[in-house]
């Protein structure tokens, strides 16, 4: 399969007026279901790894894992770090091989943010790779970053300005979005990613995608939205398929692990391949 830089595959999809599904995948049976659906459906992808599978792998071996599957698959793909805030990590990922990194500082006050920033986007620049920026934090926690609590929401101008001078490739901002499943459909801010494409030509991510409606997905993405992370939703279909599974497999006192393990690919290639078709990068490949 073709490693292709994330913002040539985010130019595409914003001429192409759909977004490019950004799954987050946590094991050798995702990273093959999701890429197996992406060649189904002939669409272009982005897995997405957290700090936490990361660190579960180690970047070398994660990345040798993604590389050996991959490499029978022939449409195109970037592999992504997902909210980060810790360089060290970073630095071992780009290091070996990842296309882009989402450097998370929204911790830090938005001068400060903006430095390092920079900072990463030199670094990724060095290993030919793309960088996604953050000013104000996702509500949820999310693979264990990330918190509950509402951040501030900066103004338009201090967004402009950081994505103008931090010289990120993609942006994530906070619109109204959260990580995890929510528990009715979310009022969203859609003008702001109008007005943030519009000023700056960057396209943005969505993240917290889990749980909106089809007409909300479709709007943001041609807002703007070239990015469109899920994360939640594969790990609900991966654990909901293991424990439907496993009762089943309880009660005929059948214990089969690869039987589970074609219940589990199944399941999260049917969620991969649905998104992929409700963003519109089916047959983009």
């Amino acid at each position: 399969m073709p490693v292709v830089p994330l913002h040539e595959l985010l130019a595409t999809a914003r001429t192409g007026g759909y977004g490019v599904a950004a799954i987050n995948v946590v094991n050798d049976l995702s990273i093959e279901a999701v890429l197996a659906a992406a060649a189904q459906e002939r669409a272009p992808v982005v897995l997405q790894t957290s700090v936490k599978t990361v660190k579960q792998y180690g970047a070398a071996p994660l990345h040798a894992i993604v590389s050996a599957i991959a490499d029978a698959i022939d449409v195109p793909y970037v592999l992504h770090l997902d909210h980060c805030p810790d360089r060290a990590v970073i630095t071992d990922c780009l290091a070996n091989g990842w296309g882009s990194v989402l450097f998370d500082a929204h911790d830090l006050d938005v001068a400060e943010n903006l430095r390092q920033t920079i900072e990463v986007v030199a670094e990724a620049r060095a290993a030919g790779a793309d960088v996604e920026g953050e000013i104000e934090g996702i509500q949820g926690v999310e693979d264990g970053i990330g918190s509950d609590a509402r951040t501030k929401q900066q103004t338009l101008e201090i967004a402009i300005d950081f994505i103008r001078r931090s010289g990120v490739d993609v942006f994530a901002p906070s619109i109204g979005n959260a990580h995890g499943r929510y528990t009715q459909a979310p009022v969203l801010d859609a003008e702001r990613i109008t007005a943030l494409v519009a000023a700056t030509g960057v396209p943005q991510a969505l993240h917290g995608g889990t749980g909106m409606t089809d007409d909300q997905f479709r709007d943001l993405i041609a807002r703007g939205c070239a990015k469109v992370n899920i994360s939640t939703a594969l790990k609900e279909a991966y654990m909901k398929s293991g424990w439907e599974f496993l009762r089943g497999a309880a009660e005929r006192d059948v214990w089969d692990p690869p039987s589970l393990f074609r219940a589990q690919r199944q399941a999260v290639l049917d969620m991969a391949a649905g998104h992929m078709r409700l963003f519109g990068s089916a047959g983009r490949a």
